[in-house]
């Protein structure tokens, strides 16, 4: 009889792991579930032939080995393959195709890449007897934590269609969520960037001449004008002899310094928590991620729940999966409260990172037993508000763009002028 390995929560919510045996499958979930454990994990263990019990020759590729089929590839897999790919598994399941056969048709369609390299190995696993969810576990960059642990959950409970139905749904609209906020920050970014070219264009091109004019009237400038110039020497690397760099290289490369430093201070807790905490209270922008933030980790913990994932395993998986710090410690506490028996709505309540409307709901859902239909109904409500606020930062940030530049360019225009105002009134 064969022998499954399991990871399982008892009713406090406590991990356990051990062995059992059991003629499949099903009956081994059965086994585990009638001693009191909620299995989370459930495969079979493979029996080691001896070395050199056969003539064969293991066919089967070392470790750093391509298999057959794979090719070369960097990075991940983006969420828009992955969305595709999960759409088209769950109508291939839905179609009553078995799984390696809907693995295989998959793979083939694939373009060479990550997602093709997996799927490849994940098709070899399966065939060797691992169940899809272990399979996908050990590709990281194309399968997250999330995306395994409904897998598993699908497994378990016999509904891997329906499952992966929900898996597409989720995917299709955090991938939408996404897709809005980026949309709205193209315009403003595009501005932006060529209006600071054109000034940057001025400044090395155009106030050089004008210094040469003002050089050979030998007048006295305005201060505006001294300034001016000095900056355009500056980003030239004129203004003193021994000036390495230009400052036009400092200015093209800060956007990336500020960036790569922004990752490095967020390696620490404390980076995290003052990043975001900083993100969360400026203005506009941070109601528009607060809401973002509250429609992902609702989304995500009810499409658990309601995939049949044990709360405390969908706590966590949130957690890990939220993007923001401080919602990760929120989330912390309520995973410790519900292990503990109590409620989910208070220690969201004590952390303030929701409004009394997310609370108010949570607490009916948890009365009701409807708790994962809430947080989907919740996640849905503040999509459209996010939809609201990126509308309104894109009002708002026009004005400021056009205040912002006409200001730049008329202090440039009223700096250039001044000393030729002045030149003029000594002619006549």
């Amino acid at each position: 009889m064969p022998t499954f390995q399991y990871e399982a929560l008892n009713d406090a919510g406590k991990p356990h792991k051990g062995t059992i045996n059991a003629a499949n499958h099903d009956e081994a979930i059965a086994r585990i579930r009638s001693q009191g454990y909620f299995p989370t994990s459930v495969r079979e263990q493979k029996v080691k032939k001896a070395k050199g019990a056969t003539g064969k020759v293991s066919s089967s590729p070392g470790k750093g080995q391509k298999k057959s089929g794979q090719t070369f590839a960097i990075g991940g897999v983006s969420g828009k393959q992955l969305t595709t790919f999960t759409r088209q598994l769950s109508t291939l399941q839905d179609a009553g195709l078995p799984i390696l056969r809907s693995i295989s048709i998959l793979e083939q369609q694939q373009k060479p890449g990550p997602l093709k390299n997996a799927l490849i190995v994940v098709h070899e696993d399966i065939s060797a007897g691992s169940s899809l969810s272990d399979a996908m576990v050990k590709h990281p960059k194309a399968f997250n934590t999330l995306y395994c642990k409904m897998i598993a959950a699908g497994e378990i409970g016999g509904v891997l269609d329906l499952i992966l139905q929900r898996l597409a749904e989720f995917l299709e609209k955090a991938a939408k969520l996404k897709r809005r906020i980026i949309g709205a920050m193209i315009y403003p970014c595009a501005v932006i960037m060529v209006a600071a070219a054109i000034v940057l264009g001025i400044m090395v091109f155009i106030v050089p001449k004008f210094e040469k004019i003002f050089e050979d009237f030998d007048t006295t400038m305005p201060g505006l004008t001294i300034f001016l110039i000095a900056a355009s020497k500056w980003i030239g690397g004129r203004l003193y002899e021994d000036q390495m760099i230009p400052g036009i290289v400092w200015i093209l490369l800060s956007p990336f310094a500020i960036f790569f430093g922004l990752k490095l201070f967020r390696k620490s807790h404390f980076g995290k928590y003052l990043t975001d905490w900083i993100i969360l209270r400026l203005p506009v922008v941070g109601s528009l991620v607060k809401k973002a933030t509250i429609a992902k980790f609702t989304r995500t913990l009810g499409t658990l729940i309601n995939a049949g994932v044990p709360i405390l395993d969908a706590l966590t998986i949130t957690k890990e999966t939220t993007g923001n710090f401080i919602y990760a410690n929120a989330l912390e506490a309520i995973h410790d409260s519900v292990r503990q028996g109590d409620s989910f709505a208070e220690p969201l309540r004590v952390s303030k990172v929701c409004d009394a409307i997310v609370v108010n709901m949570i607490d009916v859902g948890e009365e009701t037993g409807d708790l994962d239909k809430m947080l989907v109904k919740i996640a849905d409500n503040y999509d459209e508000e996010v939809d609201v606020a990126v509308a309104s930062l894109v009002s708002l940030l026009e004005p400021i763009m056009v205040v912002v530049l006409g200001g730049i360019v008329g202090f440039i225009v009223l700096a250039l002028f001044l000393p030729l105002i002045k030149l003029m009134q000594e002619v006549m």
